[in-house]
């Protein structure tokens, strides 16, 4: 009903003798310049644009050897502000290992690599907007600019919706880390509801008995309780 008439403001708006002085400013006067690729640096895992296949969401799975540290499973629900579940959602995940060291060249912290594990994988949410993770603890890491600022152990966590605009990042840290407190990233957020919102919980039920413990994490996007995001 509203739709006529908005596009016919616009419409005039586009024939204004001020916008078609614009246009004649600010259209490029040069043939576009292709960056190459090994210029663009990126600051997340690069997993191509094939289908999520099943076996990605496990980060422990690999024919030559197992990662070296603490197994977890890590999983909860995303859902709106409302309650209602985020289905299909591509959730990506990457982290540091065992160690605190991750798979990047701009890591040069003096901490092993482990040969078994590359700290990425990535999952489609279900029908209740449910996600799993089979992975490893990651471990704490110092942050250069100040001697006694570390990185709490966390998770990096990318939820993307059905267009390249419907994208979050957010991260998921531990229940009980010392670290917390002294996050250089963490104590950035203001608002301590909210800080409490990105820790996760312990879930025996959802453990694997003398394997792995459980973490949940349930992501409510948008509203009061939102879970806090990277800006």
């Amino acid at each position: 009903m509203y739709t006529e008439p908005w596009n016919i403001h616009i419409a005039d708006e586009f024939t204004t003798p001020a916008f078609r002085h614009a246009a004649k400013v600010w259209v490029p006067k040069k043939p576009l310049v292709i960056v190459p690729s090994r210029m663009i640096d990126a600051s997340a895992p690069v997993y191509g644009y094939g289908e999520v296949q099943e076996g990605d969401n496990d980060l422990l799975s690999r024919p030559d050897g197992v990662p070296m540290g603490e197994q977890i499973i890590v999983h909860g629900r995303v859902t709106d502000s409302w309650g209602r579940p985020a289905s299909g959602m591509l959730i990506e995940l990457w982290q540091a290992n065992a160690a605190g060291k991750y798979v990047h060249a701009h890591d040069r912290t003096p901490k092993p690599i482990d040969p078994y594990f590359t700290g990425t994988g990535r999952t489609l949410t279900g029908a209740d907007g449910e996600y799993t993770f089979r992975t490893i603890k990651p471990g704490a890491y110092p942050w250069t600019q100040h001697r006694e600022a570390w990185r709490a152990q966390h998770l990096h966590l990318s939820l993307s919706g059905r267009g390249l605009s419907e994208r979050l990042v957010t991260q998921m840290l531990f229940p009980g880390d010392p670290l917390i407190d002294r996050d250089p990233i963490v104590t950035t957020i203001p608002d301590e509801k909210a800080r409490e919102r990105l820790i996760s919980r312990l879930d025996w039920e959802a453990a694997i008995d003398q394997i792995a413990i459980a973490y949940r994490f349930d992501i409510v996007l948008g509203g009061m309780n939102a879970t806090p995001v990277e800006h």
